[in-house]
């Protein structure tokens, strides 16, 4: 590849970086919901919530967001709230709905730094369900069961109890009592206090907003996820807008998620590192969640890149629950078990342990689940031993797993350069047997057996290394403890290390992942080409760590540490390994039968007697 070729495929990775993460959100910004399919809809309850669907991806045929019921209170009622702390948090109640309107986490904040010295924080705290349209556990339906949407509220013995009765006789109490580890633990009871049967509408039961947490939160991560007992699953905000070509295009925008058949354990409305999981003793029917639109941050807390963007969108969730009748002094009761607080793992395996419902999988560790639950433990155990912060415990452990590989990638690496040497003899082969496939790679295997080679060797090492890899890429995105941890110029972990933004188009100078980018280049330079490679793809593998560069660009700077350091110390193994083997010789040519060219036969002298 000449110069002309290298320039041309940097030019396409920058354009490609400033299509996906300038260009798209000012050209293509997400469509409005059409009119209509928003929260802001009739009360009238949807007649089919009482259907059991194994597993949709949106609601029924028939049903439409406009028909799902919404949170009405009595505008001329004063809203009375009563706010509980303990150890964790500050828990406010409110009698519009009867139910949780915010928790403050009081040992998280809300932002990480300030933007402007001068001015102090908006918020001092982390705040779960602020901006939400109902409070959590607030009971949803027609009038029937709603009516004016106005509690009591009562003080109990660590807790609180709401409660209202309905013109028609029915009574609804809710009572909330608050427990270790950010739990809350609610019971629900309605009673039919008249003297004739009442028909109960179908409800939804509110679990709560997620929302993107600070300014600067890009929404990436903001979403639901439920579990069934088997499996869970996981709707983010690319579900919702229903992007095309791996998300560079906007689609119609999906106004309503529903899936669930009387099998709900658990579900969650989650950010990143925070969420509001909903635990029902009995499973629920159906979990649903519906977009809306959040308050625009102050503007001066705004990256440039993020000032002119769409209004931040939040996924209010809730559990669908069928409708039924009650008879006259009939209740009706059903337990939840709320978690609201920060998704630390210890925390969550406490709680599914007592449970026995897997809660603590909502900390997503997605595919090498061990690997990533490992890695987390011994990077909080190391913090805790060695009293470091997290950005010098990365490093460490970047170390010690690269040691404990040490002994499979030096094999690779031997391996590779054998099979380089033997290059030219493979060739040979390969062009002699050309017109026979089946006596060629006989021939070949009979070849690797003779000079004691294994064509696998260079890759298998890479492949046992994989899940370790991907386990860390998994713990680093959704370890709660990197969120605040600063590390040299880093001042979160959890974010990309930002210095400034270029004035402009407002795209940020992030330098972690460009000195990544260099130290992949100069991996690739060092490292051996694979055996049978053609020049030119060698070539462009060379400048594959440009991707690489775009895509982790935005990435937590805690990832690209440590996929820097994991650089380094490959690079210094490969030198190390370079110095330590003698340089390779190419081997002698397979033996092949010679050709035997007699001897001339000596002539025997003439004899005197026959001169």
């Amino acid at each position: 590849m000449d110069r002309k070729s290298v320039i041309v495929v940097v030019a396409c990775i920058a354009l490609m970086a400033l299509w996906s993460m300038v260009l798209v959100p000012k050209l293509y910004p997400p469509r409005a919901l059409e009119p209509g399919a928003t929260n802001a809809v009739p009360t009238t309850a949807t007649s089919t919530a009482t259907q059991a669907v194994a597993t949709a991806a949106a609601a029924p045929p028939g049903v439409s967001p406009a028909t799902a019921p919404r949170p009405v209170f009595a505008t001329n009622t004063v809203e009375q709230t009563l706010t509980i702390t303990n150890e964790n948090a500050r828990y406010t109640f409110t009698s519009h709905g009867g139910g949780l309107k915010s928790v403050e986490l009081i040992h998280y904040p809300e932002t990480i730094s300030r933007r402007r010295k001068s001015q102090p924080l908006t918020n001092g705290v982390v705040k779960l369900n602020a901006e939400a349209p109902a409070p959590v556990l607030a009971v949803l339906g027609d009038e029937t069961i709603q009516g004016d949407g106005i509690f009591e509220l009562t003080p109990t013995a660590g807790g609180l109890r709401a409660e209202k009765t309905l013109s028609n006789g029915l009574h609804l109490v809710k009572e909330f009592q608050l427990s270790s580890n950010y739990l809350i633990h609610a019971t629900v009871r309605i009673e039919n206090t008249s003297a004739s049967p009442l028909p109960l509408s179908p409800q939804e039961w509110v679990v709560g907003t997620a929302a993107p947490m600070g300014a600067d939160d890009n929404g990436m991560h903001v979403g639901l996820m439920w579990y069934n007992g088997a499996k869970k699953e996981k709707i983010l905000a690319a579900w919702f807008e229903n992007r095309s070509f791996f998300g560079c295009f906007p689609g119609v925008p999906r106004p309503e998620y529903r899936a669930g058949g009387s099998n709900v354990v658990w579900a969650a409305a989650q950010n990143q590192f925070f969420a509001l999981v909903a635990m029902p003793v009995e499973p629920a029917l159906q979990i649903v969640s519906r977009p809306v639109e959040l308050p625009r941050p102050d503007l001066d807390e705004l990256p440039p890149n993020l000032k002119n963007g769409p209004l931040p969108k939040g996924y209010f969730t809730l559990l669908a629950y069928p409708g039924a009748t009650l008879s006259p002094g009939q209740e009706l009761e059903r337990q939840i078990h709320f978690f609201a607080g920060p998704k630390e793992y210890r925390t969550l395996a406490r709680i599914a342990d007592r449970f026995q419902n897997n809660v603590d999988a909502v900390m997503d560790f997605g595919w090498f689940g061990f690997f990533s639950k490992l890695l987390l433990v011994s990077m909080n155990g190391l913090h805790d031993l060695l009293n470091l912060g997290y950005g010098w415990v990365i490093i460490v452990i970047t170390f010690i797993i690269k040691m404990l590989f040490w002994p499979l990638t030096a094999a690779s690496t031997r391996s590779m350069k054998r099979m380089a040497a033997l290059q030219p003899q493979m060739k040979a082969l390969q062009e002699k047997y050309k017109d026979d496939p089946a006596k060629m790679n006989k021939k070949m295997m009979e070849f690797w057996k003779e000079h004691k080679v294994n064509p696998m060797g260079g890759c298998l090492p890479m492949l046992l290394q994989m899940p370790v890899f991907i386990g860390f890429f998994y713990m680093i995105q959704s370890a709660i403890e990197l969120r605040g941890a600063s590390w040299m110029w880093v001042k979160d972990l959890s974010k990309p290390d930002t210095l400034f933004y270029i004035p402009g188009i407002g795209f940020p100078f992030n330098l972690l992942p460009l000195l990544m980018g260099a130290t992949m280049l100069w991996q690739a330079r060092l490292t051996p080409p694979s055996p049978g490679m053609d020049p030119v793809q060698q070539k462009m593998m060379k400048y594959m760590p440009l991707l690489f560069l775009i895509f982790l660009y935005t990435f937590s700077s805690g990832l690209t540490l440590y996929w820097t350091v994991q650089n380094l110390l490959s690079i210094l193994q490969t030198k190390l390994t370079k110095t330590a083997t003698p340089a390779a010789t190419t081997p002698a040519a397979p033996a092949t039968s010679p050709v035997l060219t007699p001897r001339p036969k000596k002539k025997k002298p003439l004899s005197r007697e026959r001169t």
